[in-house]
């Protein structure tokens, strides 16, 4: 009987322990206009949000005006590994339609404008 209740009280306290989501976790950007970032994706809401943690150029880490600037907004999870939300594009301050479509640590991300006549790619790598 105790080692039943035992069980029970361990299956609860895993139920409530929850998974992270894989997206979750430090990722570099390719290049864009000579630099790269550092980006840490973590929930905001039900959501997804990516923000600038370090930026480097080909001197090497420099304290670039973005650093905690939102790079990738509010990405809603559609199951698979993809997610749809918004991606802001530093080197223009524009703001795009987004899609991630995550493959183990490599991020595939989109941004668009007009409709998805014109997007732009990049492909991330997971850092940590």
């Amino acid at each position: 009987m105790m080692n039943r209740m035992m069980m029970a009280a361990v299956l609860v306290i895993a139920a409530g322990v929850a998974q992270a989501d894989p997206i979750e976790g430090t990722w570099q950007t390719e290049a864009d206009d000579g630099a790269y970032a550092l980006v840490k994706m973590a929930p905001c809401g039900a959501n997804f949000c990516g923000t600038i943690d370090r930026t480097f150029n080909a001197q090497g880490e420099y304290p670039s005006q973005n650093i905690g600037k939102a790079l990738v907004i509010d990405m809603a999870p559609e199951g698979g590994g993809k997610y749809r939300g918004k991606v802001w594009r530093p080197s223009n301050d524009k703001i795009y339609l987004g899609k991630i479509d995550l493959n183990g640590d490599s991020m595939r991300l989109s941004g668009c404008v007009a409709g998805g006549l014109i997007c732009s790619k990049q492909t991330w790598s997971r850092v940590r």
